[in-house]
């Protein structure tokens, strides 16, 4: 594969991404919604998207085309192709069902299984965040980094409330440490550690497609996303019915910071 054909996947990426901005803008707020098996929501702006998007990218490449909104299989599906996408069409959609405007397309562009570039376009703010580790990272037009230094009692961390309340005690410490946001989009919490908005964030409740394009960013941003139950690339399956992952990221101190307050 050679540079020019990943270049023009990030490119066609982008313009896949940018060409349903139009539609999630006009349905947002008041789009039909239903609940899924696994107990999250689905809408029907969802869905369309993310026929839009792997519509413009499959009439392109011979790639692996991966959905949040496929249909529901038992078994894990294996990348079969070097290059592979993984699109959350709307990472937020309680926030976006709602009428809470932080919510985001996600879309990740992997290569055997690794990360490569990530896409995402942030609703609140409406600007396009994107980067990969050998292209850099960029907010909307402007080079972007992680904050450095050494946490402190001012520092913003992004936290949810953990699925599995056995993760409580961790909330507790990570309140009584820092300041705390909630964005409702683990998407947008990365991506803004990525830009520097956010010191840091930890996470319980994510599976691949939640963080698949916003990993790249905050590595191509100089920080690290460190996995606490096992390390998630390269991917080689995509499973509907995975596990929840969880991380922590920011810069290097930080993520020894929360490692250590969370004894993980």
């Amino acid at each position: 594969m050679t540079p020019s054909e990943l270049l023009s996947r990030i490119e066609a990426g982008k313009r896949a991404v940018l060409a349903q901005t139009g539609l999630m803008h006009r349905d947002f707020g008041h789009v039909k919604s239903e609940w899924k098996y696994d107990g999250t929501r689905v809408t029907a702006s969802d869905l369309a998207i993310s026929e839009g998007i792997f519509g413009e990218l499959g009439a392109q490449f011979d790639d692996d085309y991966f959905s949040e909104e496929l249909a529901v299989t038992e078994e894990p599906i294996p990348l079969t192709k070097r290059f592979t996408w993984v699109l959350d069409p709307i990472d937020g959609t309680n926030n976006y069902a709602t009428g809470i405007p932080y919510c985001a397309i996600s879309l990740a562009l992997l290569e055997n299984g690794m990360p490569v570039y990530g896409i995402v376009y942030d609703m609140a703010r409406r600007v396009l965040i994107h980067g990969g580790p050998a292209f850099g990272m960029w907010d909307g037009d402007h080079v972007a980094r992680v904050k450095a230094g050494a946490p402190d009692a001012q520092s913003m961390l992004g936290f949810h409330s953990p699925h599995d309340k056995v993760f409580s005690q961790h909330a507790a410490v990570l309140v009584e440490n820092f300041k705390i946001r909630g964005l409702g989009s683990s998407t947008l919490h990365l991506a803004y550690v990525a830009v520097g908005l956010l010191d840091g964030t930890v996470d319980h409740n994510v599976r691949i497609w939640d963080i698949a394009a916003a990993v790249p960013l905050v590595w191509a941003a100089g920080g690290e996303v460190q996995f606490l139950n096992g390390e998630q690339f390269p991917m080689k399956v995509f499973n509907l019915k995975m596990d929840r992952i969880q991380f922590v990221a920011g810069n290097a101190i930080v993520c020894a910071k929360l490692r250590a307050l969370l004894k993980a």
